[in-house]
């Protein structure tokens, strides 16, 4: 019976101060995977959010849930934004200048 083909891996060598040791062994200890697996899946994981996040709209899915410990939160905020953004905007969301002045300078 032939062998299974064997994938041809790089070896990567790596100095890693206390902290991220920690972190690591306890990643592989609470995942019950190898260290190497470990920064293998992060490599993997964090190409695929920067591959996500370059597409257009990646965005609003960090906006998602970004407001939700916010205590004094208005309860109409997504219908009030802009009054929110820019309180001294006038009604119409311009500037509070009278639309009927006229504002031409003649010179004669």
């Amino acid at each position: 019976m032939p062998s299974p083909t064997r994938k041809v891996r790089e070896p990567v060598q790596a100095y890693l101060d206390r902290a991220d040791a920690d972190l690591l062994q306890s990643l592989a200890e609470r995942t019950a995977q190898s260290k190497a697996e470990v920064i293998r899946q992060s490599i993997r994981r964090m190409a695929q959010e920067l591959e996500l996040a370059s597409r257009p709209g990646a965005g609003l899915s960090a906006l998602v849930g970004s407001l939700d410990d916010v205590i004094d939160l208005p309860a109409d905020l997504a219908a009030r934004h802009d009054e929110y953004l820019y309180p001294h905007a006038g009604a119409d969301g311009g500037n509070d200048r009278d639309p009927d002045a006229d504002t031409t300078t003649r010179r004669d």
